[in-house]
């Protein structure tokens, strides 16, 4: 891969000829086409080609989450990007014959903030679910008006629902109404609190499973 000032042609993108042209962080460069291969991927390479399709499958219905709240941009590395690592390396495991998410490893949001505190969720009325925590405001930066963020993600339909403001850590609970296409099926939930001006983010906790009404 090369990069290029804007010389007489200007940049570029798109296949001419033999190279590609493209803007990658902010910079025009050029790629020249991948060979074809005959080579059938390892067993390695399929199995991280199927880790990051989960994953990518994952994130994409969180990704004003993540953007947000999962560590901190770090030069080359976003936070999608560190998500991912952390998610294809410690969430998804094997359980014969293919691969799974491990759902209490994942993480939706990593940070210094103080975290969710007896966290619980059980099936509220309906389309419902009830979540508590207690009030640990007092502790460390933790404040009564940090935010509530909250992620929900069933499995077989690959559905996920979050809110970024649910509610405040003061609050101490709330009830969140799911979608009807949700019903009596097991939902997943993690949840975080994130600083009102989003400085500041707590790692997220997986607060379990409940089957709704």
């Amino acid at each position: 891969m090369a990069t290029y000032n804007k010389g007489i042609l200007g940049a570029f993108s798109g296949k001419v000829g033999p190279v590609v042209g493209a803007t990658w962080r902010g910079k025009d460069v050029m790629r020249s086409l991948p060979k074809k291969g005959n080579r059938l991927p390892t067993e390695s390479q399929q199995v991280q080609r199927k880790k990051f399709t989960m994953t990518t499958e994952f994130i994409s219905g969180i990704q004003p989450v993540v953007k947000r709240y999962f560590g901190r941009d770090n030069g080359n590395k976003t936070r999608r990007n560190q998500a991912m690592s952390y998610l294809m390396k410690e969430a998804i495991v094997f359980n014969d014959p293919d691969y799974e998410w491990d759902f209490s490893k994942i993480l939706i949001s990593k940070g210094d903030l103080l975290g969710i505190d007896n966290g619980q969720v059980v099936a509220g009325a309906g389309q419902s679910i009830d979540l508590s925590w207690s009030n640990n405001s007092d502790q460390g930066e933790a404040l009564a008006s940090d935010k509530l963020v909250v992620v929900v993600y069933e499995p077989t339909l690959k559905a996920t629902v979050y809110s970024l403001n649910a509610s405040t850590r003061s609050s101490e609970s709330v009830t969140l109404e799911l979608p009807n296409y949700l019903a009596d099926l097991k939902v997943q939930v993690w949840a975080t609190f994130a600083a009102e001006d989003d400085a500041l983010v707590a790692t997220s906790h997986y607060l379990g499973s409940v089957t709704l009404g």
